[in-house]
């Protein structure tokens, strides 16, 4: 027994003492590869619709995907704010506060859910035509989004408790969980869309039964004990202060989720209103590649929330500030030689999903203009972890509002109807220059903050 507690205790031990390079590296190769996997699946999702339903198949499971997302935002926001208070309550060495985790998570997921579900099934016409839908896309994406609802109790579980996981720092288990997920997942495509021909409901399906698996992953992993904390995941539990700091500390992520939805209907209805079918098939196409870009960010950054949140825990505001530097710098360099190939050969990348279409220059420039930014954006996907693990939520939050709503909306209501649809991605591309500098600024500033904290304690 004694042997098990020392064995759970090393990963801890680790965040708080190694080498942060490696730290980086024990902690993020398996979130990379699962985030990764993740976003190859939403690809391999675009891939099958588009080369084996089609360009119309394909607009509406793109008008339909950033609604599907929602579900995912409502499981970062419980699992992101759980993991903060556990990671947290690891480095304090807070038992009582770990023992509550996974029944409050189990309670947020079921209540939430039933919210979700009503609400969307009520509304599902409205919202795809909010983003856009018309005729046939509004048909097909309605289709997509409502077979996603119904299988939302695993999408918002499943990522919840795996999030749980990568806050104790066991990434690679994290990891084999989220790969499990994604091989059904593709394997589900394969199987529904190319072999029974059931279009864009295969699409969904197949998602659906991807997160089955990754939730009764996450469940097979705490109750056999696996989990370096006393783990009860058949238990309910409400704790006032608890699920406090999960709303805190996991609204954030839920913004950064939401305001992404907002980003979606400013863009698609523009699209809608001034391009063709192909502009929003070309839209999401692009958008999903991005998004696979992003994964090792988002990896590092999933990695980076237990090594900030138990440092900070312990009092370690220097290993604080220093992993940031280290995971934003390493998020850069790891997506540097994609990014690379992808901005050099555009048109291979898009003839995955586009396979009989010649690309001309406007969309090739498109595709390079929404990429652009890349290298400099693992400093906001860190600073969305930095801010929860350190119990602040409050400036990540704001940041992912404000770049929404001050920013993106009003440029993407004014500037395509004026200048065209080549707006929606030169106004992207302006809109995150600012959000970067005025990101580097309040970093700067907490930095000062934590570096004054340790001199001050320091002296007493």
């Amino acid at each position: 027994m004694q042997s098990n507690a020392n064995d759970k205790d090393t990963q801890k031990q680790m965040i708080l003492t190694e080498n942060l390079w490696k730290v980086m590296y024990e902690t993020s190769w398996p979130a990379i590869i699962a985030m990764v996997l993740f976003g190859l699946n939403s690809v391999f999702d675009a891939i099958f619709v588009g080369r084996f339903v089609g360009e119309t198949a394909l607009a509406a499971v793109s008008l339909a995907f950033p609604l599907s997302q929602i579900t995912l935002g409502l499981g970062s926001l419980i699992g992101v704010g759980a993991g903060s208070a556990l990671s947290i309550a690891l480095g304090a060495n807070d038992k009582n506060t770990q023992r509550k985790i996974l029944g409050n998570v189990n309670y947020l997921s079921v209540i939430i859910t039933i919210i979700y579900i009503i609400f969307a099934l009520s509304l599902a016409t409205q919202l795809v035509k909010l983003m856009g839908g018309t005729g046939d896309t509004l048909a097909l994406g309605k289709t997509y989004f409502v077979i996603t609802v119904i299988g939302s109790l695993f999408w918002i579980h499943g990522l919840a408790g795996n999030m749980v996981v990568r806050a104790e720092g066991k990434m690679k288990s994290a990891a084999v969980m989220m790969g499990l997920g994604v091989v059904v997942n593709i394997i589900a495509n394969y199987i529904l869309i190319v072999v029974m021909d059931m279009g864009v409901a295969g699409a969904a399906w197949g998602t659906n039964l991807g997160m089955l698996v990754y939730t009764v992953a996450g469940f097979a992993y705490f109750a056999k004990g696996a989990s370096s904390f006393e783990a009860r995941p058949f238990t309910f539990a409400r704790d006032r202060k608890i699920i406090k700091d999960i709303f805190s500390n996991g609204m954030p992520s839920f913004i950064m989720t939401a305001m992404s939805l907002v980003q979606a209907i400013v863009v698609f209805n523009a699209l809608s209103r001034y391009g063709t079918t192909y502009d929003l098939a070309l839209y999401g196409a692009i958008f999903r590649i991005f998004t696979l870009l992003l994964m090792p960010m988002i990896g590092l950054m999933r990695a980076l929330q237990p090594v900030i949140g138990i440092n900070y825990g312990a009092g370690n505001n220097d290993r604080v500030i220093s992993s940031f530097k280290i995971f934003a710098v390493g998020g850069t360099l790891i997506m540097l030689p994609f990014w690379l190939i992808a901005m050099l050969v555009p048109e291979y990348v898009l003839s995955l999903m586009f396979p009989d279409r010649i690309f001309d220059a406007a969309s090739l420039l498109y595709f390079r203009t929404h990429m652009a930014l890349l290298p400099i954006l693992p400093v906001i996907f860190m600073m969305m972890s930095f801010y929860p693990a350190i119990n602040k939520g409050k400036p990540a939050a704001m940041v992912g509002v404000a770049r929404q709503l001050i920013f993106y909306v009003p440029v993407m209501l004014v500037m395509p109807k004026l200048f065209g649809i080549q707006w929606v991605y030169f106004g992207t591309f302006l809109i995150d220059v600012v959000v970067a500098v005025w990101v580097f600024v309040l970093i700067k500033k907490e930095f000062d903050i934590l570096r004054a904290d340790s001199l001050s304690s320091a002296q007493r």
